[in-house]
C-alpha cells in the first residue's frame, strides 16, 4: 500500500512546471492585450467590403489582424467551393505555371497573394476606422458631453472674440447669441417638449474682413471639432470633384473619427457664393444649383452616409452614418456684385422732381451690405430653399483705415507682435512709430484686399531688415518710421550706445 500513489496528487516539480506554464500564458495574454490597446478604441473594418463592425456585425479574426465580416466570409467560401482548390494548392508546379502564363500575356512577376505579407489590420489605417461607442457601466450614469451650466454666455463669448478680432461688433454679437442658443439646444434636446429648430448662419462680407478668422477663433474658444470646407470643390454626385458628404467627412476626421463628437461640431463652408446659379448657361450646372439642392438635407438635419478618410464614396472606403441635426453650419462668402443688386433695389423708386433720390446716393456708402435682404441674395443666384435653411444672415463691414491700424497692434497675435517676437530671438528690439502704422494702413486701403494686404506690405519692407540684422551683433533696436514705409527715408538703428538714422545699405558702415 505504501507504493500506492493517488493520481490526483502531483509531484512538486510538476507543480512548479505548471506554475511556469501559467505564468507564460499570463505574460503572453498581457503582451497580446498590449498590442491591441492601441486599436481597441476603434471598430474593426472588414478587409473585403470595408464596412465597420457596427454595420457588418460580428467579424472573423484571421492571422495578421485581418478581419472579415460574416457575409463576406460566406460568399468567399461559396466561391472557393466551386473550384478544385485542394488540387491547385497541392500542385508544386502551380506557381511556375502561373508565372509562365503571366509572362506570356505580358504581365511578369505576378504571384499568389500571401496573407503573411499583409500587416496592420489588413492595411486599413486608423484614419479610416470609426471609434467605438462608449458603453455605459452598470450603476454609473454617463455624463453628458455638453452641460448647460458650462456653456459660456453670449457676452463672455463676445469678450473672448474681442481679444482676437477687431471691429465687426454686430457680427460678433450675432454669432455669440446663435452659438449659445445652438449648444443649449444640443445639450437639452427639447424644452417642455418643444423642439427647437437649428439656427444656421450665413456670413456676408468683403474679402479680408475676417469671416474665416472669426469662425476659427470661435471653435478654438469653445473646444469643439471644426471643419472648414471650400464650396468651390464641391460637385454633384457622380462628377469629378468632392461629393457633398465630404464636408461632414472632414468634420469626422477633425473629431478623430468619433461619431458622437462629430454630431456636435461646427462646419464652416467658405466661398458659398461660388455655388450660385450660373446665369445665361445652357449646360448642366454640376457645381452650382445642383450643389445647393444636394446640401438642403445636410443643412436641415438628416442621417447621411459619410465616407471615412476620403472625399468620395467608393467600394474601398468604409462608410459611417452621421446625423447632421445638431451640427451647426456657418456659410460665408464675399458675394461680389451684391452691392450693385442692393443699390438697384434701393434706387428703384427714383423719380424726377425736387423729392427725387439721386442715382449715386449709395455709391459712397461703405456699409451698403448691411441693407441686404433675402430677395437680394436670391437674385444673386441662391435658391429660396437653400436660403430658408440659413435663417440668420450676418453681414461684416469693410475695413476702415482706423480698423487697419488696430489690427496691426491690438489683437493677441497681431502681425507686429509676431515680427517683434522673431527679432527678440536675435536679441533685437523692434518698434513701430504711429506714423509708420498709418502709412501701412494707407497702402493696405489702396490694395482693397482687406486685412490680407497688411501681411504682404509688412513682408515687403521687413525683408531687408530680417536679412541684414543677423549680420551684426551690435544692433540693439530697430525703429520703423513712416518715411521708410513710403520709401523716402530709412529706419532708426540703435547700435547699443548710439542712435543712428540711415538706410539699410548703411548698416555695413556702422557695423
Amino acid at each position: 500500500m505504501s507504493d500506492y500513489k493517488d493520481y490526483n496528487d502531483k509531484d512538486p516539480s510538476e507543480e512548479q512546471s505548471d506554475e511556469k506554464k501559467e505564468t507564460r500564458k499570463g505574460d503572453a495574454s498581457t503582451t497580446a492585450n498590449a498590442g491591441k490597446s492601441d486599436n481597441s478604441a476603434y471598430e474593426d473594418v472588414c478587409f473585403i467590403c470595408r464596412r465597420p463592425e457596427s454595420k457588418a456585425g460580428k467579424m472573423f479574426k484571421l492571422p495578421n489582424n485581418i478581419c472579415i465580416c460574416n457575409d463576406c466570409m460566406h460568399k468567399t467560401m461559396e466561391t472557393v467551393s466551386q473550384f478544385d482548390y485542394q488540387g491547385m494548392l497541392n500542385n508544386p508546379n502551380f506557381q511556375k505555371e502561373m508565372d509562365d502564363i503571366a509572362k506570356k500575356n505580358g504581365f511578369p512577376n505576378i504571384s499568389i497573394v500571401n496573407l503573411a505579407d499583409l500587416r496592420g489590420d489588413g492595411g486599413i489605417p486608423n484614419k479610416q476606422k470609426l471609434k467605438r461607442k462608449k458603453e455605459k457601466e452598470d450603476g454609473k450614469s454617463e455624463e453628458p458631453v455638453l452641460d448647460i451650466k458650462k456653456i459660456p454666455p453670449p457676452h463672455k463669448i463676445k469678450a473672448s472674440l474681442d481679444e482676437y478680432v477687431v471691429g465687426q461688433e454686430h457680427a460678433k454679437k450675432v454669432i455669440s447669441v446663435a452659438v449659445y442658443n445652438h449648444y443649449k439646444r444640443v445639450a437639452t434636446g427639447t424644452m417642455d417638449e418643444i423642439e427647437i429648430e437649428k439656427s444656421n448662419i450665413l456670413m456676408i462680407g468683403p474679402t479680408g474682413s475676417g469671416k474665416t478668422y472669426l469662425v476659427k477663433t470661435l471653435a478654438k474658444l469653445l473646444d469643439v471639432p471644426l471643419a472648414i470646407a471650400d464650396a468651390t470643390s464641391l460637385t454633384e454626385a457622380g462628377y469629378i470633384g468632392d461629393d457633398i458628404e465630404s464636408v461632414v467627412s472632414k468634420l469626422l476626421a477633425a473629431a478623430d473619427n468619433d461619431v458622437e463628437k462629430t454630431e456636435q461640431g461646427i462646419i464652416f463652408i467658405d466661398e458659398i457664393d461660388k455655388i450660385a446659379k450660373k446665369k445665361n448657361t445652357t449646360s448642366r450646372d454640376v457645381s452650382g444649383e445642383s450643389v445647393q439642392q444636394g446640401m438642403l438635407k445636410l443643412l436641415e438635419g438628416a442621417e447621411i452616409e459619410v465616407p471615412v478618410g476620403a472625399n468620395s464614396k467608393n467600394a474601398m472606403v468604409p462608410l459611417a452614418t452621421v446625423n447632421t441635426r445638431n451640427i451647426l453650419f456657418i456659410c460665408g462668402g464675399a458675394f461680389p456684385d451684391l452691392e450693385q443688386i442692393i443699390k438697384e433695389r434701393l434706387t428703384r423708386t427714383t423719380s424726377m422732381g425736387f423729392g427725387a433720390e439721386l442715382k449715386d446716393k449709395y455709391d459712397k456708402d461703405k456699409d451698403i451690405l448691411s441693407k441686404v435682404t433675402v430677395e437680394d441674395i436670391r437674385k444673386f443666384g441662391m435658391i429660396p430653399e437653400f436660403l430658408g435653411r440659413l435663417p440668420i444672415i450676418c453681414t461684416l463691414q469693410g475695413l476702415t483705415r482706423e480698423m487697419m491700424v488696430k489690427i496691426l497692434k491690438e489683437p493677441k497675435n497681431a502681425i507686429l507682435k509676431q515680427y517683434q517676437k522673431l527679432l527678440e530671438l536675435d536679441e533685437v528690439k523692434l518698434e513701430f512709430t504711429d506714423d509708420a502704422l498709418e502709412a501701412i494702413a494707407d497702402k493696405a486701403m489702396e490694395r482693397d484686399t482687406g486685412a490680407r494686404a497688411l501681411r504682404s506690405i509688412i513682408e515687403e519692407f521687413m525683408l531687408d531688415i530680417m536679412y541684414e540684422i543677423p549680420k551684426d551683433d551690435n544692433i540693439g533696436r530697430v525703429t520703423i518710421t513712416g518715411d521708410y514705409i513710403r520709401g523716402t527715408g530709412g529706419p532708426l538703428i540703435d547700435i547699443r550706445s548710439n542712435l543712428v538714422t540711415g538706410r539699410l545699405e548703411d548698416l555695413k558702415t556702422y557695423s
